[in-house]
């Protein structure tokens, strides 16, 4: 007896998968046993249903066997040390012999410990000279693709035999994971476990990490030896002297998104920025730059702002008129859809320079944050009809500016008209302190009364999709 299922059934199909993995799980040395004898269609419901429970026994003699190109974590969940999954994955890696041709047996190439909620556990495989896979390292000579490419490339000229075609001891694997140097015992356990499975591996195993974030560089610069720096995508360094940055920097060349914070000020010497500047320039990629208590006083004109940037977050970084009026100037940020100029005291002079800024960036303009700027009524009043023009805003926040009543129900009026703006964190009235510029003695029940007021004229208006918090809820 036997069943067939149409394709009306195939939900049927995958919940029974699901029901034999689960059952599989319930027997771990039958499962691991039966590793060499189920169907291929059963590895991925078991591989899910073992990581989501934290089967790491089993998930390590899958990984030896995985009959697919590749596997990723994707959006799967575990309850156990998310550590002790990667490690357990990361030892069933096996590293085999060149021209292994065998139809049987293990076939994984690429193994992603990334988190991405988009990312299925195995990629379509896809009739091309090679398997393929969409999460494949582009930029490292020591990839897959760059690697079996150039084999590929040899052997389409007809020499695959003649000796000249590149040839390894090993075949290469490529394994893709997020790092976070951040001091913490488990995390040196880690990172300790994964150098150790690199240089047994030297040469053969491709560490591509995508996303890393430091947090005190001068404590780890033992570990970045050991990556391929060429690869990284994002980066996050958070207290580190500039020169560190800058030698950094330099390596690092297809940054999309880089985030400073707490560079001390005393390491800026000239040739320092100079170099910091340099670097910054070459980085043809950054979509989004961020730097936080960076120290940029009078110096925004020597920060040549990418071409394809959109995102740009310059909190705590000391801003003067000057910057902002360069800033305004500038032929690059008339594309940005994010944009922070919180915690500095830009509007202590004149809000020209800022309202020019607002016209340029209105028509992409979706996330706007000027917490705590000193932005008074008569500069709110001023810049409000820029601001009523920037279409896409769906985020504003500009809390802790000295603001009163009657100007922030005016805001409210002429906000409502932008349809796509959902969320305003708007600044606690000043007639609800008994002293604003301190912050002290908040009375709940004025700011309640405020609350209820808005929440009306937001409902008046039609706005219920709107939202208005102040930065006390």
């Amino acid at each position: 007896m036997y069943f067939r299922f149409s394709k009306m059934d195939q939900k049927t199909t995958v919940t029974l998968l699901e029901l034999a993995a689960k059952s599989l799980l319930n027997n771990e040395p039958a499962a691991i046993h039966a590793l060499d004898e189920i169907p291929r269609d059963l590895f991925v419901p078991l591989f899910n249903a073992a990581f989501s429970s934290g089967h790491k026994t089993i998930l390590k003699a899958m990984v030896r066997v995985w009959p697919f190109r590749c596997l990723h974590i994707g959006s799967l969940n575990t309850r156990e040390s998310y550590y002790d999954i990667l490690e357990a994955m990361i030892d069933g890696l096996q590293i085999l012999p060149a021209q292994n041709s065998s139809s049987w047996g293990p076939k994984l190439r690429i193994l992603d410990l990334r988190s991405d909620l988009v990312c299925k556990t195995i990629c379509s495989e896809i009739g091309t000279a090679f398997p393929f896979c969409f999460q494949s390292c582009i930029y490292s000579q020591h990839s897959i693709l760059k690697i079996e490419g150039a084999q590929h490339r040899v052997r389409c000229l007809g020499i695959g035999n003649s000796g000249s075609e590149p040839q390894s001891a090993q075949e290469p694997m490529e394994l893709l994971v997020d790092i976070s140097l951040n001091s913490t015992l488990r995390t040196e356990q880690f990172l300790s476990f994964l150098c150790s499975k690199i240089q047994q591996n030297v040469g053969s195993l491709h560490v591509c990490c995508r996303d890393l974030q430091i947090d005190r560089m001068s404590g780890h610069k033992s570990i970045l030896q050991f990556l391929d720096l060429g690869c990284i995508e994002n980066l996050e360094i958070d207290q580190a002297n500039l020169s560190e940055v800058v030698t950094l920097l330099a390596q690092v060349i297809h940054l999309k998104s880089l985030t400073l914070c707490n560079i001390p000020f005393k390491t800026y010497n000239r040739r320092n920025f100079r170099s910091f500047l340099l670097c910054l320039g070459r980085l043809d990629d950054l979509q989004e730059l961020s730097l936080s208590f960076f120290c940029l006083t009078d110096q925004l004109h020597k920060l040549a702002v990418p071409p394809q940037l959109d995102s740009l977050y310059l909190p705590y970084c000391h801003l003067s008129h000057r910057d902002v009026t360069v800033l305004s100037q500038s032929s690059q940020a008339t594309h940005l859809r994010e944009l922070s100029l919180s915690n500095n005291h830009i509007f202590s002079e004149v809000y020209e320079p800022f309202q020019t800024l607002l016209e340029k960036v209105s028509s992409t303009l979706q996330h706007l944050e000027i917490n705590n700027c000193m932005i008074t009524d008569s500069t709110l009043s001023a810049v409000l009809p820029a601001l009523s023009h920037c279409t896409h805003l769906h985020v504003l926040s500009f809390a802790f500016n000295p603001i009163t009543m009657p100007v922030l129900k005016s805001l409210l009026q002429h906000l409502t008209s932008l349809m796509k703006l959902k969320y305003v964190i708007y600044p606690v009235p000043v007639h609800c302190y008994e002293e604003w510029i301190f912050h002290d003695r908040l009375d709940r029940q004025k700011l309640a009364e405020v609350q209820a007021q808005l929440e009306a004229m937001l409902h008046g208006a039609q706005r219920t999709d709107m939202k208005w918090v102040s930065c006390s809820e």
